[in-house]
C-alpha cells in the first residue's frame, strides 16, 4: 500500500468533458490535475498511451515522472480528471507494478517464491494454476537461484528480477516500471533489460517506464515522453522504431544516436527555462 503524506489543500479544479483517446490508444488521460500543498504539479494534462508499446519517461528532477504512474496506477489519487484503460476503468484493468526499491516491495516474512505467487492468489487462482504460472516464470527469466529462499537472502539483482517476476505473474494489461535499473549493478541491469524486451516481444504488452537515465529511456522505448518542469507539461513525445531485440549494437546505430541527441536537446532546453 502507498500512504500518501502531507495531503495538498482542498483546490477548486474545474472538470472537463472526456474525449477518448485515437484509435489504437490504450490509455486514455484527460484533465488530469494534482496539486500538493496547493501548487500545481499537473494541471489539465492530457495524454494517450499507445497499446503494446513501450512509453519512456523521461524529464527534469521533480516534474513527476514517478507520481505520473503512480497516479495512473492508482497509488496515488488525483485531483480531477479521468483516466482510461481500454475504455475501462482502473478497477476493471489488471497491471503489473515494479517498484525502484525492491528491498520494501517483497514481503520479507515470506518466500521468494510466495510473493511472486502472491498476486495469482489473490485473484483466487487454484494451486494448480499459479503452480504453473510460476514455472512459465521460472523458465522465461531462466532463474537459477533458490525461489524458497526469503527476499533478504537474496542479491539485489536477484530480488529485484523476482519483483518483475511478481508484476507479470498476473499476465498485466498494463506494466508500470519506476526507475527498474537504478539500485542494480551494469551486469544485472543488462541482464533485466533483455529479459523485459523478450517479454514484451512475446506478449506485448503495453509499459510505462520512468528513468532517470536517458541511454536506457531511450534504448527501451516506442515512445520518449519527455516532460517539462512544473506545472508539468509534455514538451514532446519521439518516436523511435528501431527493430527489437535490440543490443549493444543498437548503441551505435545512427537512428538510436539521433533520438537520444534530440532527447537530450529538449531535456536541456526545459531545465534552462
Amino acid at each position: 500500500m502507498t500512504q500518501v503524506i502531507n495531503a495538498p489543500m482542498m483546490v477548486d479544479v474545474p472538470q472537463r468533458h472526456f474525449r477518448p483517446g485515437p484509435l489504437g490508444t490504450h490509455i486514455t488521460i484527460r484533465g488530469l490535475t494534482k496539486y500538493f500543498a496547493g501548487w500545481p504539479l499537473y494541471e489539465n494534462f492530457d495524454l494517450d498511451i499507445p497499446k503494446g508499446k513501450i512509453v519512456s519517461i523521461f524529464g527534469p528532477n521533480g516534474c513527476g515522472k514517478s507520481t505520473l504512474i503512480n497516479m495512473i496506477s492508482g497509488l496515488i489519487p488525483i485531483d480531477a480528471g479521468e483516466i482510461l484503460f481500454d475504455g475501462k476503468s482502473l478497477k476493471d484493468t489488471t497491471i503489473g507494478y515494479v517498484f525502484q526499491n525492491y528491498r520494501e516491495a517483497l514481503f520479507p516474512w515470506w518466500r521468494t517464491i510466495d510473493n511472486i505467487a502472491y498476486p495469482l492468489k489473490l485473484m483466487g487462482k487454484s494451486k494448480a494454476e499459479v503452480d504453473r504460472r510460476v514455472e512459465e516464470l521460472v523458465d522465461s527469466f531462466d532463474v537459477k537461484f533458490d525461489l524458497n529462499r526469503y527476499p533478504y537472502e537474496l542479491s539485489g539483482g536477484q530480488q529485484q528480477t523476482a519483483s518483475i517476476m511478481r508484476a507479470l505473474a498476473p499476465n498485466p494489461e498494463v506494466l508500470f516500471l519506476d526507475e527498474p535499473f537504478s539500485a542494480l549493478d551494469f551486469e544485472m541491469t543488462l541482464f533485466i533489460r533483455e529479459k523485459l524486451q523478450e517479454v514484451f516481444i512475446k506478449t506485448q504488452t503495453t509499459m510505462m517506464l520512468v528513468s532517470h537515465d536517458l541511454e536506457e529511456a531511450v534504448y527501451l522505448a516506442d515512445q520518449i515522453l519527455l516532460l517539462t518542469k512544473r506545472p508539468t507539461s509534455i514538451a514532446d513525445i519521439l518516436s523511435y522504431d528501431d527493430p527489437r531485440p535490440r543490443t549493444t549494437a543498437t548503441l551505435s546505430e545512427a537512428s538510436f544516436i539521433a533520438t537520444k541527441k534530440k532527447s537530450l536537446e529538449i531535456f536541456q532546453r526545459e531545465v534552462r527555462k
